[in-house]
């Protein structure tokens, strides 16, 4: 196949900005940091979106929506979430001709607008636990943009909760981080995350604990895929939402918020992509199977025929597919463009094939290409399928283990994360040890439990950090 790629060894950035072009999954905006996300790219974002709605409202949540501009006030309430978002603000001071009485911040993140109305509706404990979360766009601004990972305007799900305990609030931001976050990412996306507890220095503003997602990518470098947040009572304080016990007293409450966004696109082509294109996750994909006539030939049961039929079966069979019928374009064009795409498998229907009673299966995964008998095709994609969903998790997580270095200091920590990730004692590192790091590029991306479960707080014994350079 021609080279329509830089090569991902020769210039991974260059190789992703030519993916996102070639594949027509999205464009630069016309103002700075933003972009516009092609019908393609979109597509896949559905997906995603629909996938995890469908987590959320099983752990109980419902959606809601908020303004998109926010009084400046609201967020000078939480001195610690102002400061944290102060560079990334966009402010808007004019409106209708003239200048606003107070000027009004575009939603960074919902928190405080939402803090606000939690305190109007909760006034009981009969009213908790709180479970809301809405589908937006925010806005931050962004001095080093990079479509799907870092763009001044982006789409997200955020969820935010109170609850009449601190125990209740950690056990279901833990659990919108297992059940939503992790579930989706391992088992949808095929991203093999690592999950942890974030350091205080990595925290959200105004957060008491952040938890993460880390995703490896396929140049060794980290993606935090998705957080989970504990707000302790700050902005229950911030905002009074309070609530009368069982017991008759005055309490504030305990609230948590967690989101997602655009940027695991950005991680699914970092992890899966491969020099052809975008290599999707069948269950991901929005067209798992592409049937693609390759030339018609003359008369009734030629190669069209037989391609619509074949179309119809896969489709009765739960698959997701699409017919190529434009034999008026090259079919060596057509191939190319749905390997950019990462269709996970082709059904290839010409006269030739179609002679001796075969379509060819192609499969993306590995490139695979087997001449099928017709009537056995619908049962070799969906083996395909069910099969390549696996292939592209373990070779994300063969990658992540073998660019992984277990080491004992510091400074062994910081070499190995110039190619990868390294794990290392957190006593080894500490804050001070942290601030090090980051000055040559390198985070501490998340801690674990020797065992790999996620800790409580980053002052637990025996604690492994996870360091690496990131986007």
């Amino acid at each position: 196949m021609a080279r329509v790629l830089t090569p991902r060894a020769e210039d991974f950035p260059r190789w992703y900005q030519d993916l996102i072009a070639k594949a027509k999954l999205a464009d630069n905006g016309p103002v700075r940091g933003t972009m516009v996300i092609r019908p393609a790219g979109y597509a896949i974002w559905e997906r995603m979106q629909a996938e995890m709605d469908a987590r959320i409202k099983a752990a109980g949540a419902e959606n809601a929506y908020f303004p998109l501009f926010i009084p400046e006030s609201y967020l000078k309430r939480e001195a610690e979430h102002v400061e944290g978002f102060s560079p990334e603000l966009a402010v808007v001071t004019h409106g209708g001709g003239k200048q606003l009485a107070e000027p009004v911040v575009v939603r960074p993140t919902s928190e405080t607008v939402i803090g606000e109305f939690m305190a109007k509706w909760i006034d009981s404990y009969r009213d908790l636990p709180l479970l809301l979360n809405q589908w937006a766009n925010v806005v931050r601004w962004e001095l080093r943009p990079r479509i799907f990972l870092r763009t001044s305007e982006f789409l997200w799900q955020e969820g935010h909760t109170a609850h009449a305990t601190r125990e209740d609030a950690r056990a279901y931001a833990r659990r919108i981080l297992h059940e939503a976050y992790e579930d989706l990412m391992v088992n949808v996306l095929g991203i093999p995350v690592v999950v942890g507890l974030k350091t205080a220095r990595e925290r959200f503003a105004g957060a008491t604990a952040t938890y993460t997602c880390e995703g490896m990518m396929g140049d060794g470098k980290a993606l935090q895929m998705g957080t989970s947040h504990e707000l302790g009572q700050n902005f229950a304080k911030a905002f009074d939402i309070s609530f009368s016990s069982a017991e008759g007293g005055r309490e504030h409450a305990w609230t948590t918020s967690w989101g997602t966004s655009t940027r695991m696109l950005g991680g699914l082509i970092m992890c899966h992509g491969d020099d052809n294109g975008l290599r999707v996750p069948p269950k991901l994909a929005p067209v798992q199977a592409y049937v693609m006539i390759v030339k018609d030939g003359e008369g009734p049961g030629g190669p069209a025929e037989a391609a619509r039929k074949l179309y119809d079966a896969l489709r009765d069979a739960g698959v997701r597919v699409a017919l190529d019928d434009r034999t008026d374009t090259a079919f060596g064009r057509r191939a190319v463009d749905a390997e950019l795409r990462g269709y996970p498998v082709r059904v290839e229907v010409g006269p030739r094939d179609l002679a001796a009673g075969n379509a060819v299966v192609v499969r993306r995964t590995d490139g695979s290409k087997a001449a099928t008998p017709v009537a056995d095709v619908v049962g070799a994609v969906l083996a395909a399928l069910e099969a390549d969903q696996q292939a592209l998790h373990d070779q994300a997580l063969a990658n992540r283990e073998s660019r992984t270095t277990e080491v004992a200091t510091l400074a062994e920590a910081i070499e190995a994360a110039a190619t990868g990730w390294a794990r290392v004692p957190w006593s080894a590192v500490g804050v001070q040890g942290e601030a090090e790091a980051n000055a040559q590029g390198v985070t501490v991306r998340c801690l674990l439990r020797a065992d790999g479960s996620v800790p409580d707080s980053e002052d637990e014994p025996d604690l492994v950090a996870i360091l690496a350079r990131a986007y």
